[in-house]
Order: C-alpha cells, then sequence, then structure tokens
C-alpha cells in the first residue's frame, strides 16, 4: 500500500500495485463504489493475479474519503470529475499512459468522466453496476441503512442491523460472511458501535436526494467510452442500475459484451470465477492489441 499526493497537494489517494509493471501490458485500474473501497476487489484480484500469463498489472485505488486515502479538506466538494481528475493524477504519478478502468457503482461513473476528458487514458472499460442513469432508490437505501446503523447500541443490535442490511442483498450468504461484508465499510470502536470507512461529508452531500427523485442522465458521458472497447455487467439484484437502463445501455453499444450477474445485489462479491474469467478474457485480449500496436 502506498499513497499518492494529488494535484492540490493536500490530499493522498491510497494506492496498492498487482503484479508486473514491466512488459507494456495496460494495468487494470479498479475503481470501488460511492463510499467504498478497494477491498471489495479483494477476491477478484486474488484469482485474476492468477490468470493468463499471470501477475497482471493491477491498480486498486482508495479515492479520497474512502479507505486509507486522505478526507477531502471541509472546503472542497466530493465530485465525480474531481474523483476523474484525481484518477488521472493517480495513472501520471505511476507512469501509466493507458489503462484498462474497471468501476462499479460511482466508480464507473468516474471512469466514464475519465473517458470524455482524457480519452486516450483509456484502453477499455468494465462497468459494473454502473451507467449514465442513477438510480435514486440506491441513494435513498444507503444514506437509510447507514443511519439506522449509526442509531444502534450493543453488539448484538449493530450485527443484527448489519444482518438485515445486506441479507437482501446476498441471500445467499451465512452470517460469518455477512459479517466479514459488513468489515469492508466499518471498523467497531471499544463499544461495539460501527464506525464508517469513509468520509461522513460523502453521505452529507446525499442528504436531500428523495426517493422519488428523477436524476439528470449522462448519457454524453456515456458514449465517451467509444473510445475503446466496453464491458458491462450488472448484478440481478441491484438498485443502482435499472434493467431498463442496462438495456438502453447495451442496444447504444452493441459491440459491447453484457453479462447479468446472478444473485447478488450492489456491491457485486465479484468473486466467481466464470465472471472473472470473463473479465479477465476482455482485459488480456486489449493486452494483446495493444502489444501489436507497439
Amino acid at each position: 500500500m502506498t499513497h499518492i499526493a494529488l494535484s492540490d497537494a493536500r490530499t493522498r489517494a491510497a494506492v496498492h500495485l498487482r503484479g508486473d509493471f514491466g512488459h507494456g501490458r495496460p494495468p487494470l485500474v479498479c475503481l470501488a463504489g460511492y463510499q467504498r473501497n478497494m477491498s471489495d476487489f479483494s477476491a477478484f484480484a486474488d484469482y485474476f493475479r492468477r490468470l493468463g500469463s499471470g501477475n497482471w498489472p493491477m491498480v486498486l485505488i482508495d479515492l479520497p474519503g474512502r479507505g486509507r486515502a486522505d478526507d477531502r479538506p471541509r472546503n472542497v466538494a466530493y465530485s465525480t470529475l474531481q474523483d476523474a481528475r484525481d484518477v488521472a493524477d493517480i495513472l501520471a504519478a505511476l507512469g501509466v499512459g493507458r489503462a484498462v478502468l474497471l468501476g462499479q457503482g460511482h466508480g464507473g461513473q468516474v471512469a466514464m468522466a475519465l473517458a470524455a476528458h482524457h480519452p486516450l487514458l483509456i484502453g477499455g472499460t468494465i462497468l459494473l453496476d454502473a451507467g449514465p442513469v442513477i438510480d435514486s432508490r440506491s441513494i435513498v437505501r444507503l444514506r437509510s441503512n447507514l443511519a439506522h446503523l449509526e442509531g444502534l447500541r450493543g453488539g448484538k443490535a449493530v450485527n443484527a442491523g448489519f444482518r438485515r442490511m445486506l441479507g437482501g442483498v446476498y441471500p445467499g450468504l451465512g452470517e460469518a460472511e455477512l459479517g466479514a461484508l459488513a468489515l469492508r465499510s466499518h471498523w467497531f470502536d471499544k463499544r461495539g458501535r460501527p464506525r464508517p470507512l469513509f468520509d461522513p461529508r460523502l453521505i452529507e452531500q446525499i442528504k436531500d436526494i428523495s426517493f422519488d427523485d428523477i436524476l439528470v442522465a449522462q448519457w454524453p458521458l456515456y458514449d465517451a467510452l467509444v473510445c475503446a472497447p466496453l464491458m458491462l455487467l450488472r448484478t440481478q439484484l441491484t438498485d443502482q442500475v435499472r434493467r431498463e437502463t442496462f438495456e438502453k445501455m447495451v442496444q447504444r453499444r452493441p459491440d459491447a459484451e453484457a453479462i447479468t450477474i446472478s444473485g447478488q445485489g450492489s456491491p457485486a462479491l465479484f468473486d466467481d470465477p466464470a465472471e472473472i474469467e470473463a473479465v479477465a478474457e476482455f482485459v488480456f485480449h486489449i493486452g494483446k492489441g495493444a502489444r501489436r500496436a507497439a
């Protein structure tokens, strides 16, 4: 794990590098959801590392306000465009001129914004439960769940709260697995109270969004992904991207590979070998094309 200073010089992102960066292959850059962090890609990264010729370069990122990254200064708002600028800073600091971006939820929106402003950086894009139209239900659910957890006291009540919150998203998981998922987004203090692994200001910024709000569609950002190959993934139970939105995304990019991940919601567990192998095949194909072009 390393920290990279961003352009404002006051904030650092957290970055974990995996694989061999010495062969000119475009690295796979993983961007997590809105308040999420790189731990959501742990199972994926462990399996992906063993595929193909092995040791494909990967960059796992905690953007400001998430995980082990610094929070943004109080006078700087969180935004998709700022996150995209930060990703560009990170790639420049690492000497990466072209990458394949894997964005889950908000991370996919960051990838779209990066493609709109820096298309030459994009070797390919994988959107997971991400698209140009955000379903307001997912934002209200996130905010309500976190507010509920903050009001709980006592270890048993907190654990039960996490199980209720996560059980509907991952109906096939047992208590131990649900508990491990809870630790991706929170840590527990000495009194057993959950503390977020993200800046609470992220949630403050979405406090005024209501269940029936219709958020502005960003189809021009999605269309900016035409600069490179595209893969579209959607979990069956997600409330972040409606099925009709996903179908429209596929219609606009008939060349894109589209896969539905069954039996779970957002964030995706991303631990099934078949799904990871499909992503790996997509990435490796782009890598072969990059080497031929060189």
